[in-house]
């Protein structure tokens, strides 16, 4: 799938309209969620068929487009999925149980309740009993060049700065782009707090820091916010003006962090046939108070996203390997050297002295080696085994032309890499 994001600016009246909407679209969420806690081993059916006598028994449910009504019930449907997977396979910590919504920011549509102006595809119109209209779509994509049957999915979602709209389209990403050129080269990475990523090529990446660059302006508009909060009673429109303008500047950092990630992944996909990474438990290791924000801001997962996402676009392998001593073991000597984090250099008593993340990211691709494949989100279904599209990663049937040149001098070798890394 591939989605394209526009911004629209609506009238006051369409955006009473889509925040009707949107809060009708909760409105089903909860009831069906409700239904289902309180009629425990109701299934699918059951389910979307409570739906419709609530389409039956509410005007305002009806006046949503049935197609969106439906889509609220597909949410609870998959948060109950999660929940049940969770449970079987024993994650530790707590499962996912399915909550109540609080603050909805999307509605979503499918194939109905909205139409593409057949000129030009720059306005869309939404013909449901919401009243929503005919919205002007602002982006550089152009959405012209895709037939209307490949458009699966359309939302509508709120966010600091304005209202924009997604179109979910049908469509292979790597079916846009040709391939990277192979470049007979890998790579490990680790990432730091230090240095956003080390590799095992000897380059340093400066990390940005925006939320730390950005917190004393942050931290000055909730105080902002918050003085002109009055407990008990409703809020002032300045209130909600301060609010607006402290969720605009939290928006700001995230859009950074995000294009900034994105950036470097993409670079570091272009300039490599293997890239390496650890398979960092990023959730777990934020419970750490004292690293929790540092973390945070780092954007560990972020990058790590992009980089699955661009190696599967571009047709370069990524692999993530397991984390455990890459700090601590030798990478020339293969020894394994305690040291605290304080210690930022590594010292062998073979010799061998290096910077303990470079030294890292050499041990991280001395695994990624040992294996050929696609360990990321676009090869590997819940259970740990490579999905039906991405048995070619797994098996190694690209290695002649992407990484088996370069991985001949390394390893005598090339296995099947193991289910759960």
């Amino acid at each position: 799938m591939f989605v394209l994001e526009y911004k629209v600016k609506p009238k006051p009246q369409q955006v009473l309209a889509i925040e009707e909407a949107i809060r009708t679209h909760q409105f089903v969420r909860n009831k069906v969620l409700r239904y289902w806690m309180d009629n425990r081993g109701q299934g699918k059916a059951e389910l979307f068929r409570y739906n419709t006598d609530l389409r039956a028994e509410y005007e305002f449910v009806k006046d949503l487009n049935s197609h969106a009504c439906q889509t609220a019930v597909e949410r609870v449907l998959r948060s109950i999925t999660k929940f049940f997977d969770n449970c079987k396979r024993n994650i530790p910590g707590k499962k996912g149980y399915p909550k109540f919504q609080k603050h909805n920011r999307s509605v979503e549509y499918k194939t109905s309740g909205w139409k593409l102006d057949s000129q030009t595809k720059k306005h869309i119109n939404f013909i449901d009993k919401k009243n929503i209209g005919r919205l002007k779509l602002i982006g550089s994509r152009d959405l012209y060049y895709f037939q209307p049957e490949q458009i699966k999915r359309v939302r509508i979602v709120r966010r600091a700065d304005g209202y924009y709209v997604q179109f979910v389209i049908k469509l292979d990403p790597r079916d846009t782009v040709k391939p990277f050129p192979a470049t007979q080269r890998c790579v490990g990475i680790d990432v730091g707090l230090k240095e956003f990523y080390a590799d095992s090529d000897g380059h340093l990446e400066p990390i940005p820091q925006f939320y730390r660059k950005s917190e004393r302006q942050l931290n000055r508009a909730n105080r902002k916010k918050s003085q002109k909060y009055r407990k008990g009673q409703p809020q002032s429109k300045n209130y909600h003006k301060a609010r607006v303008r402290y969720a605009r500047k939290h928006l700001k950092v995230s859009r950074q962090r995000e294009e900034y990630c994105k950036r470097v992944a993409y670079s570091v996909i272009q300039s490599n046939d293997l890239v390496a990474y650890e398979d960092l438990n990023v959730q777990g290791m934020i419970r750490n108070r004292k690293l929790a924000k540092s973390i945070s801001d780092a954007g560990w997962s972020t990058f790590r996203k992009w980089l699955e996402y661009f190696g599967d676009k571009y047709g370069k392998a990524t692999v993530a390997v397991p984390p455990h001593y890459t700090s601590q073991i030798c990478s020339h000597c293969g020894v394994k050297v305690q040291k605290s984090l304080s210690t930022r250099t590594h010292v062998c008593q073979c010799g061998y002295t290096e910077d303990r993340d470079v030294n890292a990211a050499i041990n991280i691709l001395q695994k990624g080696l040992s294996t050929v494949g696609h360990t990321g989100t676009y090869a590997s279904t819940a259970d740990g085994f490579p999905s039906a599209g991405n048995w070619r990663y797994a098996w190694g049937e690209t290695s002649s032309s992407l990484v088996g040149a370069i991985l001949l001098g390394y390893e005598d070798s090339l296995n099947q890499e193991s289910p759960r890394l």
